[in-house]
């Protein structure tokens, strides 16, 4: 069998399918941070204090899914889980054009959270039942790489959307490919290799071969309970906690942050959004394929982290009357915030057998939207109550350097031992 065919195969077969469903979860969570800058909170007579609470509130029912949905996911099917989601999600995404009160938003937001709850850990385990060792922070990176692309469009198509029909019509446009892409999903996806008709019986053997002997040395853990107490499960869900609050108080307020500092359109406010994300693309393909030619994962994590910690001190340091310097550190921290996901989320297969893998991918990725629900909330309140972004710069800074921390005290997996010869 000739394994670079096999690679590539895999690759354009899979990833772009991958790509796509993640961004489009991504669009449908990510562009309520345009309808807040647009007017949606004078609409509705929403104040700054419930306006953070709501674009929070995504992440509450987010964090509370995680780990049932991973389960389904890692001990019945990742397609099925996914398609059901598409549809569901992609309704809600779309009834958000149409709400006339606060609760009715306040519920569509916590059910489009509860929807989108499995969708980064099935992914994950996805992606884990494919690709191999050599190739799964690339893998997990075009996964992931669907959050900061997704936004960088999106910034300029929700802009225009805005600046020609409004709000309401935005939300009702952008609800809709998902639903049509759950039918494309049903069709094109299978769980595992063995029951892809595109590959041959030899290359199916190759790869579950392969999959297989990486698991040979992954120490034994009998179940999630013992598995989600272990010290660096603990330790990266803390890490993850704090990683997200910088990450969702600069996704979520990114615009408004923007037209705060300058005086400035919707769809200005799209251009200048869109910056950070293309940075992070660059950095994030760069970063993963590093990582893989190295395989050594918190070398790719920390450092970047301290890089995004050390932009946003820049911001505030530089404060408002200097527009230009500050948006250019704020493309630093974006990028540097995104490179890492590949590597970090490529530590947990390395470090936890098949059999309880998701669940503890599942289990950070909810501290992680635990984080975000904390981040989006907060950095909405404060510069709400200081009238500038300074504080919540400081504040996305000092949790960034934390995360720092704690990578840094993550040890390398255990391996088991491998029995003496006779």
């Amino acid at each position: 069998m000739n394994e670079a065919k096999l690679a590539a195969k895999r690759w354009w077969y899979i990833m772009p399918i991958v790509f796509i469903t993640y961004s489009l979860a991504y669009l449908d969570r990510a562009n309520f941070s345009f309808a807040s800058a647009a007017g949606i909170n004078e609409d509705l007579g929403v104040t700054k204090g419930i306006s953070s609470l709501l674009g929070a509130l995504f992440f509450l029912g987010y964090f509370f899914f995680q780990i049932p949905g991973a389960i389904y996911a890692e001990r019945r099917s990742v397609k099925k889980l996914i398609f059901w989601s598409l549809i569901v999600w992609g309704g809600c995404a779309s009834l958000t054009g149409v709400v006339s009160n606060i609760p009715m938003l306040a519920a569509i937001r916590f059910i489009l959270g509860v929807v989108e709850a499995a969708v980064m850990p099935a992914m994950l385990i996805y992606i884990s039942n494919w690709f191999t060792k050599s190739e799964r922070s690339r893998a997990n990176t075009f996964l992931i790489l669907g959050n900061p692309v997704t936004v960088l469009w999106m910034s300029v198509v929700s802009g225009y959307l805005i600046h020609a029909f409004g709000w309401r019509e935005m939300f009702i446009i952008e609800g809709i490919p998902a639903v049509i892409w759950a039918f494309c999903w049903w069709v094109l996806v299978k769980d595992k290799p063995a029951q892809a008709k595109w590959l041959s019986n030899e290359e199916k053997a190759a790869l579950e071969a392969q999959l297989q002997k990486e698991q040979e040395g992954i120490k034994a853990v009998r179940n999630y309970g013992e598995a989600f107490r272990s010290r660096n499960v603990i330790l990266l869900c803390i890490q993850y906690f704090a990683w997200s609050i910088g990450v969702y108080g600069f996704v979520l307020w990114l615009p408004s942050i923007l037209r705060s500092g300058m005086e400035m359109g919707m769809v200005e406010a799209g251009w200048l959004s869109a910056g950070p994300y293309l940075a992070a693309t660059v950095a994030m393909i760069v970063v993963s394929w590093l990582s893989d030619k190295m395989q050594n994962r918190k070398l790719f994590v920390w450092p970047l982290l301290l890089i995004g910690a050390l932009a946003f001190l820049g911001s505030y340091l530089v404060g408002a009357n200097h527009f230009w310097v500050s948006y250019g550190l704020l493309v630093v921290a974006g990028a540097a915030m995104y490179a890492p996901y590949g590597p970090f989320f490529a530590i947990i297969p390395e470090m936890l057998p098949r059999n309880v893998a998701g669940g503890a991918m599942a289990l950070i990725n909810s501290m992680g939207a635990l984080g975000s629900f904390f981040g989006s909330w907060f950095v909405g309140y404060l510069n709400g109550a200081t009238g500038t972004p300074a504080a919540s710069y400081m504040f996305m800074a000092v949790a960034l350097l934390v995360s720092v921390l704690l990578t840094l005290v993550v040890k390398p997996a255990a391996r088991q031992s491998r029995p003496q010869a006779a």
